[in-house]
């Protein structure tokens, strides 16, 4: 696997790569590394020819500077477990080799998909998310770009910036990958407590139970009921519930045929925020 620090480097050596036909699968990621992020890698691997992965935890996207401080840090860890995957490249840049002395974001209009759910709560953090995605596709110039659709948001988001700024790059989601109870990968996960770790299936059982209640109670009715569950669990804190519509992301009072919706969270365990989301049928 090769290791580049540099954007220079990085992009004189992928520009070879190019002149070859040599088809690039860009995956990026802030680090601390889990199966998901190699679920992607797997899938960049096999669907081009050369896997590129970037590790960058963007300070640009944080609103809340402990969680930046507290982010985890894994490099070597990360490292071996690219390398068993057969990653090609890595690009592990400084804050000063992306930012320079300018450590700020840029502004973006994503159409007001950056106002719902996690931009209600979460200060400029579609806007640091917007630059740094933008400033890697413009590094790696990836003919195909693989997110997880746990950042359900993100991933719509980064689909609109590509193509408002008419981005050569094809974005793919990929689904969620979960432990064996349930739980989504997060790299937030290790941080979490024993017990706040043990108690957290909790989550994605209730969203499996709002997706069966889906179709029976009225939007409202489900987010309230969902509400009440949250308040009777002495461990979590219900930031958010919502039911939205995949491709607005605006939240839904009414259930219409043929449209796509999805039920979004966002759960404090302790000082520790985990998101997840799930798929409703509408039949």
């Amino acid at each position: 696997m090769k290791i580049f620090t540099s954007k220079s480097e990085i992009k004189e050596f992928l520009s070879t790569q190019k002149k070859d036909k040599k088809s690039i699968g860009f995956v990026p990621t802030m680090g601390a590394l889990h199966q998901g992020h190699l679920s992607l890698i797997k899938r960049a691997k096999k669907k081009n020819d050369i896997a590129v992965v970037s590790v960058f935890v963007n300070p640009t996207q944080f609103d809340n500077k402990e969680d930046l401080d507290k982010y985890p840090k894994t490099y070597e860890d990360d490292v071996a477990l690219l390398e068993s995957v057969n990653c090609d490249v890595l690009f592990f840049p400084s804050v000063q080799e992306i930012y320079a002395e300018n450590i700020v974001s840029d502004n973006f209009d994503f159409d007001g998909l950056e106002y719902q759910m996690e931009g209600k709560f979460r200060d400029g953090h579609f806007d640091g998310v917007g630059t740094i995605v933008k400033t890697l596709f413009e590094i790696v110039e990836p003919d195909t770009a693989y997110f997880g659709k746990k950042d359900f948001q993100q991933l719509q988001i980064i689909k609109k910036l590509v193509e408002k700024y008419k981005l050569p790059v094809k974005i793919k989601g990929r689904p969620i990958f979960r432990e064996e109870d349930g739980l989504a990968m997060s790299s937030r996960n290790t941080r979490l407590s024993k017990e706040h770790r043990e108690a957290a299936p909790f989550i994605y059982k209730t969203l499996k139970k709002a997706k069966k209640k889906f179709g029976v109670k009225a939007p409202e009715e489900l987010t309230k009921w969902v509400e009440k569950q949250f308040k009777k669990h002495p461990l979590f804190e219900l930031e958010y519930f919502t039911i939205a519509d995949e491709k607005t992301l605006q939240t839904v009072t009414e259930i219409k045929e043929n449209m796509k919706y999805r039920a979004f969270i966002a759960v404090f365990a302790g000082d520790i925020r985990l998101i997840d989301n799930i798929r409703l049928k509408n039949n």
